[in-house]
Formats: C-alpha cells, sequence, structure tokens
C-alpha cells in the first residue's frame, strides 16, 4: 500500500501567481469558479493535467500545496478515467503552499516539481 498524499500541485498563471503572492490567498481561475473548487494534481497526476489544459501555454507556475494544511476543505473525487483528485472546497491561503516556481520541464520532458530550501 502506498503513503497518502501529503502534497498537491496547482498550476498558475502569471498573473494567477502574482495575485496569490500579493493577496496571499487564490480564489481560483475561471474553470476554477464554475466548478465551484480549486483543481489540483498530484505528482503522478500532474503532466497529464498540464499537457491537457494548459497546452501551449507559456509563463506558467506551479504551487505545491501542503494538504493537512487545509484539512477538511481538501476532497479526493474522481475526475479523468475515475482516477481520485485533489480538490479544495474554498480558497487557497498562501501559507498553505510550502514551495513554487516556474512550470519547467527536465532534459527527459518531466515536470520539474518546485523544492523548498
Amino acid at each position: 500500500m502506498s503513503a497518502p498524499v501529503t502534497v498537491a500541485y496547482k498550476v498558475l498563471t502569471a498573473e494567477q501567481m502574482e495575485q496569490l503572492e500579493r493577496d496571499g490567498v487564490f480564489s481560483g481561475a475561471p474553470v476554477d469558479m464554475a466548478d465551484g473548487y480549486i483543481h489540483l494534481s498530484t505528482a503522478e497526476q500532474l503532466d497529464e493535467t498540464v499537457s491537457k489544459h494548459f497546452g501551449g501555454q507559456e509563463n506558467l507556475h506551479l504551487a505545491a500545496v501542503d494538504l493537512a494544511a487545509l484539512a477538511d476543505s481538501v476532497r479526493w473525487e474522481p475526475s479523468r478515467g475515475g482516477a481520485l483528485f485533489p480538490h479544495i472546497y474554498g480558497s487557497l491561503p498562501l501559507s498553505a503552499v510550502i514551495a513554487y516556481s516556474e512550470l519547467k520541464r527536465l532534459p527527459d520532458g518531466k515536470i520539474r516539481l518546485p523544492v523548498t530550501g
């Protein structure tokens, strides 16, 4: 049995990342607001999320979110192919973001996850 996922990722445009830094909270992208929750992806789901929903976009950022800091506002719900995805019902406070960086790919094509320290 695998360990529970404790960190998930939010893909943000440069403007959305600036808003999160400036305001200390992110209420969601237009798709999040339309769906009623903020979409997150696990590390394993991230590549498909970026390819499917952000293909061709530049200047994207990636925020690593501490799911425990959000407690009961996170729900795991089925999405693509029945896979469970983490959704935030509420806003994303900057205090729950443990690391963030520009979204970059490694030489092997994998997404480089943000690191702390």
